[in-house]
């Protein structure tokens, strides 16, 4: 069962949320781990779990953190929106300039 926000989301991210939760699935089968083990080592339950695994929306950002910890794929949220690797924002700060730059003059005394 699908959650109303689902059916809220741009398509874009409907497609993102999916992907990541099918690329859990696939990081743990590879791994040879089941859902209940995967649900234990997070410290959920196992319907909780298989929503992650559905990509669904309402689950915690926490939890998908976890999934991607126990899986051994480290802390991928710690870059993701660093400011550094935000091109739109860099662009603004460029537009931001000023278009002249003029040295102020000191009044020079008499």
């Amino acid at each position: 069962m699908k959650s109303p926000l689902f059916d809220r989301l741009p398509p874009a991210v409907r497609r993102s949320m999916t992907k990541l939760g099918h690329d859990i699935r696939i990081a743990r089968q590879k791994r040879r781990l089941t859902a209940e083990m995967m649900a234990e080592r997070m410290g959920i339950s196992k319907p909780t779990y298989i929503r992650v695994e559905r990509g669904d929306p309402t689950v915690g950002i926490g939890i998908f953190a976890m999934a991607l910890f126990v899986l051994g794929l480290g802390s991928p949220f710690g870059d993701l929106v660093d400011a550094s690797r935000d091109d739109q924002a860099l662009l603004l700060d460029i537009e931001r300039l000023p278009k002249r730059v003029r040295v102020k003059t000191e009044p020079t005394e008499l």
